[in-house]
C-alpha cells in the first residue's frame, strides 16, 4: 500500500461521523483533506483541528445533491491545492419507513443524497483525475450494499446502487489510472445510527435495546459495532492501494454480519 503523503482527497459528508474518521485518518498519513460538508461551520471547525495538530486542510460547502455546489467545491480544492488524487463519497442521511407508508419525497430526498450525490461528485472530480493519469474513489456503501432490512427500502436500493456505479468506473477509469471501490460497515454508532434505533423501536414496536441487540447486531460474530477507525482503515487500504489489482471491488466491514 503507497502512502498517501502529499496527495489530495475529498471526503463528502466530513464534519462528523465516519467522513470525519476518514479524512482524520488520511491526514495522518500525509494527505491533504478537503472537508466538504453540507454544514460549512461544522467543516471549518474539522480544519481548525486539524491544523492545529499539524495537518493540511480545506473546508468547502456542499449539498452533494446540487451540481453547483459539487463543481465550486471541486473548482474550490483545485485552486487551492492544483489536484485531486482520491476522492470519498461518504455523505448520507437515513429515513426509515414501511414501503407501502413510504413518502415518495423523502424517497427522492434518499436518492439524490446517495446516489445523485456520488454520481455528481465523481464526475466533477474525474476531468482531473483523468487529465493527470491517476486517481482513486472510494464510495462508502453498507452491508446494506449487499443485504436488506425491512423499512430501509430506499438506502438498501441506494447502497446497492453504488456498487453498480464503482464497477462501471473501474472499467472506464482504468485507462486513465483511476481505480474505484466500496467500502460497505456495518453498524456504526454515529449519530445517524443512534437516530435510527427509536425510530425502528416505535416502527416495530420493541425496545431500543432489543432493536441494538436483536435487529442491528444480530448476525455479527460477537454483538459489537463496527468503529469509525475499522472503516477508515479499509477506505485508507482501498485509496492507498498500488495498482489496479484492487478496483472494482468492496469490502465489508461488520463483525461478520454479511460474509463473502
Amino acid at each position: 500500500m503507497q502512502s498517501l503523503e502529499g496527495q489530495v482527497a475529498i471526503v463528502t459528508g466530513a464534519a462528523s461521523g465516519i467522513g470525519r474518521a476518514i479524512a482524520k485518518r488520511f491526514a495522518e498519513d500525509g494527505a491533504i483533506v478537503v472537508i466538504a460538508d453540507l454544514m460549512l461551520p461544522a467543516a471549518q471547525a474539522t480544519v481548525a483541528e486539524f491544523e492545529a495538530a499539524g495537518h493540511r486542510a480545506l473546508a468547502v460547502a456542499m449539498d452533494v445533491t446540487s451540481e453547483e455546489q459539487v463543481e465550486a467545491g471541486v473548482a474550490a480544492t483545485m485552486a487551492a491545492f492544483g489536484r485531486i488524487d482520491v476522492l470519498v463519497s461518504n455523505a448520507g442521511i437515513q429515513i426509515v419507513h414501511p414501503i407501502d407508508e413510504f413518502p415518495f419525497s423523502e424517497w427522492k430526498k434518499m436518492m439524490a443524497i446517495h446516489l445523485d450525490g456520488a454520481f455528481l461528485t465523481t464526475k466533477a472530480c474525474l476531468k482531473h483525475m483523468y487529465a493527470a493519469k491517476r486517481g482513486s474513489v472510494v464510495y462508502i456503501g453498507s452491508v446494506h450494499s449487499k443485504e436488506a432490512s425491512v423499512l430501509k427500502a430506499p438506502y438498501v436500493t441506494a447502497k446497492h446502487g453504488l456498487i453498480g456505479l464503482s464497477k462501471t468506473l473501474a472499467k472506464e477509469g482504468a485507462k486513465y489510472g483511476v481505480r474505484s471501490n466500496v467500502v460497505c460497515p456495518g453498524f456504526v454508532r454515529t449519530p445517524l445510527v443512534e437516530k435510527q434505533i427509536p425510530e425502528q423501536a416505535k416502527a416495530l414496536g420493541i425496545t431500543e435495546a432489543e432493536v441494538i441487540k436483536n435487529i442491528m447486531l444480530k448476525d455479527t460474530v460477537d454483538g459489537e459495532f463496527t468503529t469509525v477507525d475499522d472503516v477508515a482503515d479499509a477506505v485508507l487500504f482501498f485509496a492507498g492501494a498500488s495498482t489496479n489489482a484492487l478496483t472494482g471491488q468492496s469490502i465489508i466491514v461488520s463483525h461478520g454480519w454479511s460474509m463473502e
